[in-house]
């Protein structure tokens, strides 16, 4: 038989509030964390406007001495995994040995080494390769991420990041939950994180007519999902971080249980590298697959978080997709785009969307998705426009599409003691 898997702590550093307190209260009140770009001079860029984490103090965790070894991403991820473990009532100092060496870590990231990456090809280009840091392969490397986690924390379990672009941290809770169900582990430190607002990033992006472009002004309203003006998504940073684990193991514990993880759901377009396929059958087989293996009925479901990256194609196609996969139900399930506060995390969106609906299961309440002005005709769903609403839930999904064609769903379930 499969065992059942639960999350039991939830740790968060996001754009709109550190910490899982603030950033659920501001994620519920629709309050934005997008704001003029301020890590560096925006000005020459088309699109100036970020989700940036505020008010972070990496010197918590590391000295100056470390942090300039490192990337941006590793002390957000940190300071989430902290939280969450900690939420999840674990305290490291009374592990043993087979608690340090059962606790593994899988964790999701696009390519959060990216910003130290860039600036060692800076220094290089400049004719100062001297001044390379001795560490510019290995922190430049996505598959550090965990390395330094579990270095962090002294964790021996299993180690590992899953590269898969904006679907990273949906696969890499996927996998736990996995790996969880059919008794290869008990428990995981499990999540995403992202650190890529940098000027080449956005350059990049910018070639690629992605980012909106029309709103440096007021960067509050530029991520705009759903709306028939929307320009692209805003590049956003931040980690969300979850301990989850077998339900018996949770219970042994006496841990907080917060919902349970019912099913997992993940295909491939085989499409294009960087476009949706048009038609959204295989971001509607996803979703299906996971309700398949949740053992979930249509007409049960009761909220779903979009990746709603406020992107033309995205918004409309995954639209499509859900009222594909529910047929005539569609239109009665609520969905949000947290994106709409938050910005587009890349490959910690599967985290952020966990996150966000693990809390809205267990209090009763719909998030909002902001900034709905005037819907594309496309759009036609119940997007909880501009303010949350409080609802009784007991089943959801978070929903993820990615760059190279992926698509991957998660069923999630209250947790009512049982």
């Amino acid at each position: 038989m499969k065992r059942r898997v639960v999350i039991t702590g939830i740790g968060a550093v996001s754009p709109n509030g550190i910490g899982k307190k603030t950033f659920w209260e501001n994620t519920q009140k629709g309050m934005s964390g997008i704001s003029r770009i301020s890590s560096f001079d925006p000005e020459g860029l088309a699109c100036q406007i970020a989700g940036e984490v505020k008010d972070f103090d990496p010197y918590k965790y590391y000295p100056d001495s470390e942090l300039k070894k490192m990337p941006r991403a590793v002390p957000f991820a940190v300071a989430a995994a902290e939280e969450a473990m900690k939420d999840a009532g674990i305290d490291l100092k009374s592990f043993t040995e087979e608690d340090f060496e059962s606790l593994g870590i899988i964790i999701g990231s696009g390519g959060a080494g990216f910003d130290f990456s860039e600036k060692q090809f800076e220094i290089y280009f400049t004719g100062q390769k001297r001044k390379i840091s001795p560490y510019a392969i290995s922190n430049s490397l996505v598959g550090m991420l965990s390395s330094e986690l579990s270095i962090f924390f002294g964790l021996n379990g299993r180690s590992h990041v899953i590269a898969n672009g904006c679907t990273s941290s949906t696969d890499s809770l996927g996998y736990a939950f996995n790996m969880i169900q059919f008794g290869q582990e008990d428990w995981f430190l499990t999540g995403g994180v992202e650190a890529c607002v940098t000027p080449a990033m956005l350059t990049g992006f910018e070639r690629m007519k992605a980012n909106p472009v029309n709103f440096n002004a007021d960067p509050s309203r530029g991520s705009r999902p759903f709306n028939r003006d929307r320009e692209g998504f805003v590049l956003a940073e931040g980690s969300w971080m979850l301990v989850v684990e077998e339900l018996e193991h949770a219970r042994r514990r006496d841990a907080p249980i917060y919902a349970e993880i019912l099913g997992y759901g993940t295909t491939c377009d085989a499409y294009h590298r960087v476009s949706i396929m048009p038609d959204g059958k295989q971001s509607t087989r996803a979703i299906r697959l996971a309700m398949k293996d949740a053992r979930v009925n249509e007409d049960e479901v009761d909220y779903i978080n979009f990746h709603g990256t406020s992107t033309v194609l995205n918004d409309k196609i995954e639209t499509l997709a859900v009222k594909q996969a529910f047929n005539g139900h569609a239109s009665r399930i609520p969905v949000s785009s947290t994106k709409s506060m938050v910005g587009h995390p890349q490959g910690a969106s599967g985290a952020l969307g966990v996150s966000v609906t693990t809390l809205s299961l267990r209090e009763g309440f719909l998030t909002p998705t902001i900034n709905i002005e005037e819907l594309d005709p496309d759009c036609d769903l119940d997007y909880i426009a501009n303010e949350g609403r409080e609802q009784p839930l007991n089943i959801a999904i978070c929903n993820c599409i990615s760059f190279g064609s992926k698509n991957s769903a998660l069923v999630l379930k209250r947790f009512n003691g049982n």
